[in-house]
C-alpha cells in the first residue's frame, strides 16, 4: 500500500523562524510608519512579462464565466493603491508562477513587496540592506554589503559589454564555456542572451558572504522601471543577491501611462510571436497611472529564499510546511 505523506516537509524550528521573520519585518515597517496592505490574489488580468508563466482559472458564474488569474506579483494592485493616495505601503502575500519548480523555486511562494514615496533608488537600496541586515544578523553576522553596476559585473565575469550587444562575440564566448545550446535558445534576442549569460556565468561568479546590490540594468530589461535620464541604455532598476542567489528586484517606478501601455504591447506581441499564452493589458493599472502615480521606488523580496539563508537550508522544500509535491 502506498504510504501517504501528510506530515510537513520542514521541521518545527523552521516554522518558528518563519514566524519570527514575519514579525521582524512587520516591526521594521511599523517603526518607519509604512502601512501594511492586502490586495487580491485572484484578478481579472495578469502581467504581460513573457518570462513569466501563470495559473488561470474560470469563475463559475453566469453569464460570462470570466477567467481569473492567480497573481505572479501584487505590483499592479499596489500601484493602484499608491495612485489612490495611500502613501508608502508594504505587503506580505502569496504569489504564483507556473512552471517554476526546483531547489530555489516553488510555484506558490511568499513575497514581501514595498513602495516608498519620494524615494530615489539609492535610498530604497539602503533600506533593503538595512532590513536584510536585521533579518540575517544571527545567521550571517559577517555579511558584507557591496554595490556594483550590471555592466561592470557582467564584464568581470564574461569580458563582454552588456550595453553593446554583439551577437558574434556573445556566441563565441558561449562556445568557449561549453554552452553549445545557447545559440539555439537565445537566437538573435539580446534579452535572452543577457539572461542566459547572467544566470550561467555571472551569478555563479558572485562573491560569497556578500549582500550584492546590482544597479543600472540595461534598459532592454526594464519592463516596469524608468529609463535613466542620464543614459538611455540604462534603466533605474536594481537586484539583490546573496552568495549568487537572487533575493529581490527593485525599480524607480515608471509613471508614464503611454509608455507603460507601449511596453505592454511589445511584450504581448512577443508572446504572440513565441506562441505563449495570450494576455491582455491591465487597463485598471493604466487608468491609475493616468490618474497619477506619485514618484516612488518599489522592491519585491522572496521570503522563502531569504528563510533558506536564515535556516541554512539547501532546498526551498526545507522551509515550506507543504511544498507542491505534498500540498
Amino acid at each position: 500500500m502506498e504510504q501517504i505523506v501528510w506530515q510537513p516537509a520542514c521541521d518545527q524550528r523552521h516554522l518558528r523562524l518563519r514566524a519570527q521573520m514575519l514579525a521582524d519585518i512587520r516591526m521594521f515597517f511599523h517603526k518607519r510608519d509604512v502601512l501594511e496592505v492586502e490586495t487580491p490574489l485572484l484578478c481579472a488580468t495578469t502581467g504581460t512579462d513573457p518570462q513569466l508563466d501563470f495559473f488561470v482559472t474560470q469563475l463559475n458564474a453566469a453569464p460570462n464565466y470570466p477567467h481569473l488569474y492567480l497573481q505572479t506579483s501584487p505590483e499592479f494592485a499596489m500601484k493602484r493603491l499608491l495612485a489612490a493616495g495611500c502613501g508608502s505601503i508594504y505587503q506580505i502575500c502569496k504569489a504564483f508562477r507556473n512552471g517554476e519548480s526546483g531547489r530555489l523555486h516553488n510555484p506558490e511562494f511568499t513575497l514581501l513587496e514595498w513602495y516608498r514615496l519620494d524615494y530615489a533608488l539609492p535610498a530604497l537600496m539602503t533600506e533593503v540592506a538595512e532590513l536584510l541586515k536585521v533579518l540575517l544578523d544571527k545567521a550571517l553576522p559577517t555579511l558584507q554589503i557591496k554595490h556594483v553596476t550590471y555592466q561592470q559585473l557582467f564584464h568581470d565575469a564574461t569580458g563582454l559589454d552588456a550595453l553593446e550587444f554583439n551577437l558574434t562575440r556573445y556566441q563565441a564566448f558561449a562556445q568557449t564555456r561549453g554552452y553549445s545550446e545557447a545559440a539555439d535558445l537565445c537566437g538573435k534576442q539580446p534579452v535572452l542572451w543577457l539572461d542566459f549569460l547572467f544566470s550561467h556565468c555571472v551569478q555563479p561568479a558572485m562573491p560569497q558572504n556578500t549582500l550584492l546590490l546590482v544597479a543600472d540594468y540595461p534598459s532592454r530589461l526594464s519592463s516596469l522601471a524608468r529609463v535613466s535620464s542620464k543614459d538611455q541604455r540604462l534603466s533605474e532598476r536594481f537586484e539583490v543577491f546573496i552568495n549568487g542567489v537572487e533575493l529581490g528586484n527593485g525599480y524607480f517606478e515608471l509613471t508614464d501611462a503611454t509608455e507603460q501601455s507601449a511596453r505592454f504591447d511589445q511584450e504581448i506581441a512577443y508572446r504572440h510571436q513565441q506562441g505563449l499564452k495570450t494576455v491582455e493589458k491591465d487597463q485598471r493599472l493604466l487608468s491609475a497611472l493616468k490618474a497619477g502615480l506619485p514618484d516612488c521606488s518599489g522592491v519585491a523580496i522572496g521570503l522563502d529564499r531569504l528563510l533558506m539563508f536564515i535556516t541554512e537550508s539547501r532546498h526551498i522544500d526545507e522551509v515550506l510546511a507543504f511544498p507542491l509535491n505534498i500540498a
